[in-house]
């Protein structure tokens, strides 16, 4: 039987904890499964703690033998409930989707509820649909090299190998050829995607999908995927229908960690830093607000100290009637503060964005379950004229489901004192 445990970040999972939907613990494997994977990566995932972690702003999805574990985001301190957690499920997929992370049709908590166990679940379904799409469309076929005995003299003789071999059977070649056809590194990834994903699942639905796929899939080297593999890729017009699998794959086999001591606790984590998904998404909905008055820039950067560099989340420019231009930086912050006591750190950064993008007012932006009315307070020193900054407290959550005003909620947060004759 297969179980999911919903979880939010920040909270501890230990071993003697239970599974939901049956009276049975975690168990100490499971916990020294996620101990190996957090030392494989430099321990940025999880605190560990006695017989269990601490979740830090890391959300997605884990999956250890038949325990799932699903890490929500989460915008308050309050104690969480079971609805909570199927509002945050829906946030935080909304939010992958905007990201560009997954694509999905639709994801209306029935329909996810009827077709998925997991996050996973998901991925690994639309995996499966790409690859199937690529082999109807028919895979591409490449020129690459192949080594061998041939009983032909076929391509360049390899002199040192053909003597190695053939000192007795004169009859045969050692040759390196030019061959065309599918078995090449962008078939090879779908292929080893394909057969992780039947060693960790245990959706017998998709295991059954991924039969037929690979039931349908021309003979190929079942080679060692990794890193490099991916980045020796060359996009071009043949392989544009690619894009999506291969995303997916390298997504799938790069953050699977096989069971080393072979036995069945193979592990597969699919996460996400908060606060990078928080500044992406604040991104995403502020521009679709673009017009020829706004322009929204996103991952700026400039020289600092020596090599060292300055990069703002997200640079806003409004263009008045007079054609002046003001520019506006925003900081995202994925962390629930007092609103009467922001960071000095933060402040700091805010102060020196001030200065190198010439900026009058720049905002702090928070998520918050219950957002304050908060206005802008200035900096003594530094630029002429103003220099101001302000703590913005953005409800993420609105009737239930993802906020779909945060664009506008955000641009009336930062021109809030603003006349409107020059907005």
């Amino acid at each position: 039987m297969r179980h999911l445990i919903q979880i939010f970040e920040y909270q501890k999972l230990c071993a003697h904890d239970k599974t939901y939907f049956v009276n049975e613990v975690i168990g100490k494997k499971v916990i020294e499964k996620l101990w190996q994977y957090n030392d494989a990566h430099n321990n940025i995932y999880f605190t560990a703690i006695r017989n269990g972690v601490k979740f830090r702003q890391f959300v997605g999805v884990i999956q250890i033998r038949n325990i799932t574990i699903e890490i929500l985001p989460k915008a308050d301190r309050q104690k969480s409930t079971e609805g909570d957690k199927q509002n945050w499920h829906n946030v935080l997929l909304n939010m992958l989707a905007k990201c560009k992370k997954i694509r999905v049709d639709s994801v209306s908590e029935a329909s996810l509820k009827k077709r998925y166990h997991s996050l996973l679940d998901l991925y690994f379904e639309q995996y499966l649909q790409e690859v199937n799409y690529l082999l109807e469309q028919g895979l591409v076929k490449k020129y690459h090299k192949q080594s061998g005995n041939l009983s032909v003299l076929k391509g360049r003789l390899q002199f040192a190998q053909n003597i190695q071999h053939n000192i007795i059977h004169k009859e045969r070649f050692h040759t390196s050829h030019q061959i065309y056809d599918t078995n090449h590194t962008l078939n090879q990834i779908l292929y080893k995607g394909l057969k992780v994903l039947k060693t960790i699942t245990n959706n017998n639905s998709l295991i059954d999908g991924i039969n037929r796929v690979l039931s349908r899939f021309p003979e190929m080297d079942d080679k060692t995927i990794n890193k490099t593999h991916f980045d020796g890729l060359v996009d071009n017009r043949k392989t544009t229908a690619y894009k999506e699998a291969i995303k997916i794959a390298k997504m799938i086999i790069l953050n699977y960690s096989p069971d080393i001591k072979g036995g069945q606790d193979h592990m597969i984590a699919l996460l996400f830093d908060m606060n990078k998904l928080w500044e992406e998404y604040v991104y995403r909905v502020l521009s679709k607000h673009q017009n020829k008055h706004i322009n929204v820039s996103f991952q700026n950067s400039d020289k600092f100290w020596n090599n060292k560099r300055i990069k703002p989340d997200i640079v806003l420019t409004k263009i008045n009637d007079q054609n002046e231009e003001e520019v506006f930086v925003i900081d995202t912050k994925w962390k629930v503060i007092d609103p009467s006591k922001p960071s000095d750190d933060d402040l700091k950064q805010m102060y020196a964005y001030n200065m190198y993008w010439e900026s009058s007012r720049s905002m702090l932006l928070y998520p918050s379950s219950n957002p304050k009315m908060t206005s802008f307070g200035s900096f003594h020193k530094g630029r002429d004229g103003e220099n101001k900054c302000k703590l913005g407290f953005i409800k993420v959550i609105k009737d239930y489901k993802l906020n779909l005003d945060l664009g506008l909620d955000i641009l009336d947060m930062l021109f809030s004192d603003i006349p409107a004759i020059d907005r």
